[in-house]
């Protein structure tokens, strides 16, 4: 399978891009900086050096999925939703398939279902980049409301951190904690339930989410 990656230099995309690789899949890392990808990736990674804005109709028509690990800092935040539209308006309606890892604002947590982001909001310093879980949420509400594309979403825990696959357990829209309370998702374990999802698809335009199990 073709498979491209955004972001696939920075914290989700280097182990997606290295599972997807290690399952033999044809990967290419879709990144602004080809120098950066090589001395992450590695000096023998296929790369296409572009910017995620810049990609066209033919920069994507070759892949049969691309994901979009795409990070940004907190000022820029708003990016997220501005590059979910333009990945849209690019594909070829169902083709490529769009894969989007969005954040864990947007789960719904406690007895009242409310929003996770409305609980980061209370965190101490959380003004400092509590942008990017709003501008992820915003940018869900976005393909939620969208039709003709082929798209799905995928959550960590309240805790996303570089690490090794710790075991996969699967949710929908609720927040997953283990018996300790502790809701964790390695960019390993995220990793695994990309490329599962990818080659034994489960989930078409909605959002499902992932902790360590």
């Amino acid at each position: 399978m073709k498979i491209g990656i955004i972001g696939a230099s920075g914290k989700a995309g280097r182990d997606i891009f290295a599972e997807a690789v290690r399952r033999g899949h044809e990967t290419t890392a879709l990144v602004r900086d080809a120098n950066r990808a090589a001395e992450v990736l590695g000096s023998d990674a296929a790369v296409l050096e572009r910017d995620a804005f810049d990609l066209t109709q033919a920069d994507l028509a070759g892949f049969d999925v691309v994901v979009n690990a795409f990070g940004t800092t907190p000022d820029q935040a708003f990016e997220h939703v501005d590059l979910a539209r333009h990945l849209v308006e690019t594909v070829d309606a169902q083709e490529p398939r769009l894969v989007f890892i969005l954040g864990a604002g947007s789960l719904r947590t406690g007895e009242d279902r409310h929003l996770f982001v409305e609980d980061i909001a209370e965190s101490p310093g959380s003004e400092a980049w509590i942008a990017i879980p709003q501008a992820q949420l915003r940018e869900l509400k976005y393909l939620r409301d969208i039709q003709g594309v082929n798209w799905v979403g995928i959550s960590p825990g309240a805790l996303f951190e570089p690490g090794p696959a710790a075991g996969v357990r699967l949710g929908k829209d609720e927040l997953l904690a283990d018996e300790a309370g502790n809701s964790r998702t390695s960019t390993g374990t995220m990793a695994i339930a990309v490329l599962d999802e990818i080659e034994d698809p489960a989930h078409r335009n909605t959002r499902f989410c992932v902790v360590d199990g």
